[in-house]
């Protein structure tokens, strides 16, 4: 009676703790990478004039604060394409054109 019971729990038991160890471990490495990232910037000099303005970035770089509007303008752009039922390089170029890239 315990023998039957046993198997029909253990592998489950298994697999729950190796899924749970293995979003626990992504939760760790991610909270190392931002703890580490932010570790890393190094401050202005002091020679540095106070009232220099920051140079705006570049056309084509993207930055940090700049990634999320530009996948939510991405997603608009796929999915207008997408009822358009646009394929190939058709859509391509019609995702470049909206997203005004190059």
């Amino acid at each position: 009676m315990f023998h039957g019971y046993t198997m029909r729990t253990f592998p489950p038991a298994i697999l729950a703790c190796i899924a749970l160890a293995s979003v626990v471990s992504g939760w760790l490495i991610a909270a190392a990478a931002t703890a580490g990232a932010t570790q890393t910037k190094v401050p202005a000099p002091a020679s540095a004039p106070s009232n220099a303005a920051p140079k705006p970035a570049a056309a084509g770089s993207a930055t940090d604060g700049d990634a999320p509007a530009r996948h939510a303008r991405r997603t608009v752009c796929l999915k207008n394409a997408k009822a358009k039922k646009l394929v190939g390089a058709q859509r391509t170029s019609y995702v470049k054109d909206c997203m005004g890239g190059p």
